[in-house]
């Protein structure tokens, strides 16, 4: 069975696209906060999900929430103290690329973490999860699943395309090594933390334009967001010049015109 065609993948993706405008200004217009975590394997197809959700938003509302490794300082801190510090006020969404769960899988998989730091993550984690949706917090998380097979291929893909490289590290293909690990250590995750407050849900991404459509769809359907009137604009008439004149272009300093050099190759 084939994947999503490209063209009722593309009349869909902009009509939802469109409907994630209208959130956005829902969220501006309530004073909601909302949180959405993305999660899964390496090259499951968060990023390029994240992309096209946040494609038509305005950064200024809508921004992505991608935390390198700790620092020696946030290191000595109490571990979710550095993602408090990312999470939206009012009239924001936050889609965190990667999140917190980085404990429950990379960090306890690869020995980044102590046993203890572990149980304590997974005992605390729902009870950090449960404060932010009792103060407000419109918070969704996804996991998006990938077979082995369809992992490596992407891998292959990456491995192949210069434009692409860069999202190959050494710790993705470790993950080919550990793929039960990073299975069991899933596994245990979901049991500790598919809370009814803040419940997983899945996305199969096999297959990446079937995956972007559903995670979008759903989480439209999950927030109670109304259309918003916007402010009626009118684009005035340009008053004539008076008495303001440009200085000579050759007093600029000019970015050489490399695109007509186009039209002539």
């Amino acid at each position: 069975m084939g994947g999503l065609g490209g063209k009722p993948y593309k009349k869909e993706l902009l009509r939802l696209q469109g409907e994630l405008v209208r959130l956005q200004e829902w969220v501006k217009a309530e004073g909601a906060r909302v949180v959405i975590v993305f999660e899964g394997r390496d090259a499951a197809g968060k990023g390029g999900t994240i992309k096209r959700v946040t494609e038509y938003l305005n950064p200024r509302v809508a921004r992505i929430a991608a935390l390198p490794a700790p620092s020696s300082r946030e290191r000595g801190q109490w571990y979710f103290q550095r993602y408090i510090a990312h999470l939206p006020a009012a009239g924001e969404i936050v889609l965190f690329d990667r999140s917190w769960y980085n404990r429950a899988g990379v960090e306890k998989v690869m020995g980044f973490c102590t046993q203890e730091e572990y149980a304590r993550f997974l005992h605390q984690a729902p009870i950090f999860e449960r404060l932010l949706v009792e103060d407000g917090i419109l918070l969704r998380k996804y996991w998006f699943s990938v077979s082995d097979e369809e992992q490596e291929r992407r891998f292959h893909d990456r491995l192949k395309d210069p434009m692409r490289r860069w999202k190959l590290s050494p710790m993705d293909l470790e993950s080919i090594n550990r793929w039960e690990d990073y299975s069991r250590a899933k596994d245990e995750m979901l049991v500790h933390t598919d809370i009814p407050e803040a419940p997983w849900y899945d996305v199969e991404s096999d297959d990446k334009r079937s995956a972007r459509i559903n995670m979008i769809s759903h989480l439209l359907s999950t927030i109670p967001y109304q259309h918003v009137r916007l402010q009626p604009l009118e684009i005035p008439p340009r008053p004539p010049a008076e008495h303001y004149h440009r200085p000579p272009r050759r007093a600029e300093t000019a970015v050489p015109d490399v695109a007509a050099k186009l039209n002539r190759d």
